[in-house]
This record gives C-alpha cells, sequence and structure tokens, in this order.
C-alpha cells in the first residue's frame, strides 16, 4: 500500500470520529437537558434528542448532490465547517429550539460525511486493501464514540452546565479535521468521471504506476454513460436492494437506540447513574477493539463472513437482553449481554456497511447510491431513537430488544440467501457483475 493512500484515508476517515463523537456526546446531557427544560418524554426524544438525526436525514438525502457536483474534497470541508457551527451552538444555547438547530446543524454534517468519506476512500484504494481503507471510517466512528463517553464521564462533575462542556468540546477536533482536508488532492476517479482528465492523471502520478494509470484512465472514458441514468433504473435494481436491506438491518439491531441511552438503559437495568456512565465507556472499549478486529478481517474473511458471525452474535446478545429484563436478573447481566451485542456489531454490521456500500455502485452513480443507503440507514436512525422513551414506559425494555433480536434472524437470511462477497474486486469489475444480476 502506497503510503500517500494510507494518510489521505486516515484523513478522510477522521470524519467519522466527528460523526461518532456527536451521535453519543447527547447521551451524557440527556437527563439534564430534559429536566432543565422540562419537557416531556414526547418533545425530548422527538425533538432534543433526535433533531440531529433528523438533520442527518436530510444530509444523507441531499449529500450526494455535492459531493457528485463540486467533488468529495470540497464536500468533505463543508462537514468539517458544519460540525464546527453545531458544537459551538449547541454549547451556548438556552433553549430546546435553538439547541435542536444547532444539532440539526451537526447531524447534517453526519449524514454528507456517510456519502463522501466512503466515496473517496473507495476510489482511491486498491482494490485488495479497499475493505480495510475505508473501514478506517468506521474505526473512526467508534473511537469517536469512547472519546464521546469518557469525555461525558469526565466532564459530568462540571456542575449544572457540565453538558455545554460536553457538546462545546467537539469543536477542537473538527478545526483539526477541516486543516487536515485542505491537503488531501480530490478523487482521481471523480475528476475522470467529470472530463477533468490531465488533473486526474495529476493526482494518479502521485500513487499508480504509468500501466495503473492507463487502465483505469481507459477503462472510465470507454464507459458509456447515458445522462439519463440512475440508481432507480433496472440495471441497478439488485444492488439497490442490497443496499435497502443491509442499511434497514443495520437500524433494527437497534445499535443508535442503544447508543443514544446507554446510561437511561444501564440505570433500567438497575445500576447507579455513575456505574451506568462507566458502563457506557465499556461499551466504547468493546466497540474500538472489535471494530479493529473487523477492520483487520474484512479483506482476508471477507463481507459475508464478518455478516454471518455479528448476526449469530446479534441474535444470541439480543434476546439474552430481553430475557434478563422479562426475568429481572440483577447485577452485571445486562452491561455483560451488551458487551456482546456492541462487540457482534462491530465486528459485523459496524465494519462491513460503509465499506459494502461505497463499492457496489459504478464511479458516476457512486454517490448517489451512498446516499440512497445512508438516507434509508438515517430515516431508521431517527425513527427508532425517537420512540425509545415512549416504547420503553409502554411496552418495557424487555419487548423492545426481543423486537431487535427477531429482526437480526431476518438479517441472518439476508446475508445467507442474497449478499454477494465483494472482497478483492475492483469497483469497474464489480459493476459490471451486479448490474447482471436478476
Amino acid at each position: 500500500m502506497k503510503f500517500k493512500i494510507l494518510i489521505w484515508s486516515l484523513i478522510a476517515s477522521f470524519a467519522g470520529f466527528l460523526f461518532g463523537f456527536d451521535t453519543v456526546v447527547i447521551s451524557g446531557a440527556d437527563k439534564a437537558l430534559q429536566q432543565l427544560w422540562h419537557s416531556s418524554d414526547f418533545f425530548h426524544g422527538s425533538v432534543v434528542m433526535a433533531m440531529a438525526l433528523w438533520g442527518t436525514v436530510i444530509g444523507a438525502l441531499f449529500g450526494g448532490i455535492p459531493t457528485n457536483k463540486i467533488g468529495r474534497k470540497k464536500t468533505l470541508l463543508i462537514i468539517g465547517f458544519l460540525f464546527s457551527i453545531s458544537a459551538l451552538g449547541s454549547s451556548l444555547a438556552n433553549n430546546p429550539w435553538v439547541f435542536a438547530f444547532f444539532r440539526f446543524i451537526g447531524g447534517l454534517g453526519i449524514g454528507a460525511s456517510t456519502i463522501a468519506a466512503p466515496s473517496y476512500i473507495s476510489e482511491i484504494a486498491p482494490a485488495k486493501e479497499r475493505g480495510r481503507l475505508v473501514g478506517f471510517y468506521q474505526f473512526n466512528i467508534v473511537l469517536g464514540i469512547l472519546c464521546a463517553f469518557l469525555s461525558n464521564f469526565f466532564l459530568s462533575d462540571f456542575g449544572e452546565n457540565s453538558w455545554r462542556w460536553m457538546l462545546g468540546i467537539q469543536l477542537f477536533p473538527s478545526i483539526v479535521y477541516s486543516i487536515l482536508v485542505l491537503y488531501i488532492p480530490e478523487s482521481p476517479r471523480w475528476l475522470l468521471s467529470n472530463n477533468r482528465i490531465e488533473e486526474a492523471k495529476e493526482v494518479l502520478n502521485l500513487f499508480t504506476t504509468q500501466d495503473e494509470q492507463d487502465l483505469l484512465v481507459s477503462g472510465i472514458e470507454n464507459t458509456n454513460i447515458p445522462l439519463s441514468e440512475t440508481i432507480f433504473i433496472k440495471k441497478y435494481r439488485y444492488p439497490l436492494i442490497l443496499v435497502f436491506l443491509i442499511s434497514s438491518f443495520n437500524q433494527l439491531s437497534g445499535i443508535n437506540a442503544f447508543l443514544y441511552y446507554a446510561p437511561r438503559i444501564f440505570e433500567e437495568a438497575g445500576l447507579g447513574s455513575k456505574t451506568a456512565l462507566l458502563s457506557s465507556i465499556g461499551i466504547g472499549i468493546i466497540n474500538l477493539i472489535f471494530t479493529m478486529l473487523g477492520v483487520y478481517l474484512i479483506d482476508k474473511l471477507g463481507r459475508r463472513i464478518l455478516m454471518i458471525i455479528g448476526s449469530i452474535g446479534y441474535i444470541a446478545s439480543l434476546s439474552l437482553v430481553a430475557l434478563a429484563f422479562f426475568l429481572q436478573w440483577t447485577g452485571l447481566a445486562v452491561p455483560i449481554f451488551l458487551f456482546v451485542f456492541i462487540a457482534s456489531h462491530a465486528i459485523g454490521q459496524g465494519a462491513v456497511i460503509w465499506v459494502f456500500i461505497s463499492e457496489i455502485f459504478p464511479n458516476h452513480l457512486r454517490a448517489s447510491g451512498q446516499s440512497f443507503g445512508s438516507s434509508v440507514h438515517w430515516v431508521l436512525a431517527a425513527i427508532i431513537p425517537s420512540m425509545i422513551p415512549i416504547l420503553f414506559s409502554n411496552y418495557g425494555v424487555g419487548n423492545v430488544f426481543a423486537f431487535f433480536a427477531l429482526m437480526m434472524v431476518l438479517q441472518l437470511v439476508f446475508v445467507l440467501f442474497m449478499m454477494p462477497e465483494t472482497k478483492g474486486i475492483t469497483l469497474e469489475e464489480m459493476n459490471q457483475n451486479l448490474s447482471k444480476q436478476k
């Protein structure tokens, strides 16, 4: 692997760190904000807590437009700006609506990052190492999650305004990320798809041999692309269904609902508030370790094997969590089962989803396909966590986790009978293979 490709991939993937941090940092402010503004469960769940997720939906729906029109690099720069504004504004907010507005801005950054960053990395990565390099994005997501849990724990004793420090501290990594993005080149595949051949060759000269460069340029130049072509035509029905299903199952596991409400879930299981925060840190550590394992294995075992392992782990752990609440098991039972749940997610869906979605559409439609998958993912990621306070109150924690376990049985069926293996195949070869599938 060329050292330059590694560095550029790490810089682009740092958008994932901001994504992970922004997603989870709100969990530390959850109860403090509800008490501060005397919010009902419905308003608190659907506006205060979930507004960033609705911003993420919009960012995912429309993030493909700048990613296609102005390029991957400029979109990554805009993402850094959005995260900076969100961190500063939400930390200074004095009412729930202003707070929700700035959280929405951060959500736009998250949604756009799930399109631009994986697309950029997949387009500069060699086929045999693409899974690992795009996997750095997921690694950074869970690193951001862990840092958010740690930050929340250490800032929790800063008095009644500790939530402001929790949210505002994200400004610093956002600025660092934005500066680093200035030093990466534009994606050569995006340049080629926009007929900027000479600029693409200048970038390719930095990390490819002449033979590799000629092969890539000729392969894209010889592709006949109708201007009216979209991801929704019959030719791309199979990859579209694959993206829809993997994105849906990702959230039907309950992963975002759990990450948003981890301290609350642990308290429901009988742990004290401080112990709940410490258990949340444990979740972050497990997530990071098994994500590293998943990123290491994704180009060795392949995407399908990791998804099978993760699905089996999901089913076992979620079923045990449901039983623990039904039978009122106390002590460390629920935290241990949830550690297994997060490990299963990290090595399976967590390691695979952004890699897989970034691989299966052609260059000129990659951002659109990424946008579709991200939109499905984030619509569910907005709906499910926003409903958690009401679902827990009306149906009980055990029933909610039993539903998630059932959904993971269906995911296992999907992986076994529908999902193709994509490791070690060039993006151009993969597009030809998938477009022929019925």
